[in-house]
């Protein structure tokens, strides 16, 4: 399945990507996509319904992120050999753990916002990890069963916050709108392999990012199976697993996004993201 949100900020309502190519609304069927929808149980029963008698919704509506009740928006750093050799950083001997401020996710089409005394915003396509059921402590064989899907998601970085000012990342990476993410939670049954998976990025038409999931230095399976040992993961929780190369960053010379921009992102089979780039008001 292909779940979803739609509707103004703040008061989005859940819904399904029919295999018609239709929205269609799940208002009354469940609260929302979070919590116990997103377990096992949840979408069985999601699957049960006849799609075709619910309601459409007009296909000029807002997308909303694809996930409610994001308790965690985890991010991996470094994750991709040839990003890190970009980066001019090693490739980690662990995982590289950083938090991205809930308040940053939005819609897979809402702007990105370069924020006041910006001077070097940043694009990343990702893969995003959606947790389905509680996890803790457990072991990499089991891990991908508490995921609930997949989804695009936009790590949007300022680079200087990020690096050149004291502290850890985090600043860097949790302005307004620096979080895309959607258009659609795709079910783990339908996405085969989450390390085999193609994904790019294009600024202004120029493709800058042409890479692929299968060159993750940790999948996903070891990635969730780590994190929940140091911290337990909730249904809602978003785990960012970082990405391929071609950064504005490690573009030669340096190259970020100004306002006016047009940043467009996909991975295979989960959908795209297009989003306007603007200044701050």
């Amino acid at each position: 399945m292909k779940l979803l949100r739609h509707g103004a900020p703040g008061a989005e309502r859940p819904g399904l990507l029919h295999s018609d190519g239709t929205i269609r609304d799940l208002t009354g069927i469940v609260p929302d996509i979070a919590g116990a929808v997103l377990s096992d149980a949840g979408l069985s029963a999601l699957r049960g319904i006849d799609v075709g008698s619910l309601p459409v919704v007009s296909a000029d509506t807002r997308l909303g992120p694809c996930v409610a009740g994001t308790g965690k928006f985890i991010c991996i750093g470094l994750n991709y050999a040839d990003h890190a050799a970009e980066s001019g950083m090693p490739v980690p001997p662990e995982p590289v753990i950083f938090m991205k401020a809930t308040s940053a996710i939005v819609g897979p089409h809402d702007p990105i916002i370069i924020p006041r005394t910006s001077e070097k915003t940043d694009w990343e396509v990702e893969l995003a990890v959606i947790i389905g059921t509680k996890a803790k402590h457990v072991s990499e064989a089991d891990a991908l069963n508490h995921v609930a899907g997949y989804a695009v998601t936009n790590d949007v970085s300022e680079r200087a916050f990020q690096t050149e000012r004291a502290g850890q990342w985090t600043k860097g990476k949790s302005c307004d709108n620096f979080g895309q993410l959607g258009p659609w939670l795709v079910t783990r049954d339908e996405v085969a392999d989450p390390q085999n998976l193609s994904m790019w990025l294009t600024v202004n038409g120029q493709t800058v990012q042409d890479g692929s999931t299968k060159t993750m230095v940790y999948g996903v399976a070891h990635v969730v199976s780590y994190l929940s040992q140091f911290m337990t993961l909730h249904p809602g929780d978003v785990i960012s697993t970082g990405t391929p190369p071609g950064v504005g960053m490690g573009q030669k010379p340096p190259r970020y996004l100004k306002a006016g921009d047009v940043v467009e992102l996909g991975i295979e089979g989960l959908g795209q993201q297009r989003q306007d780039v603007i200044a701050d008001a």
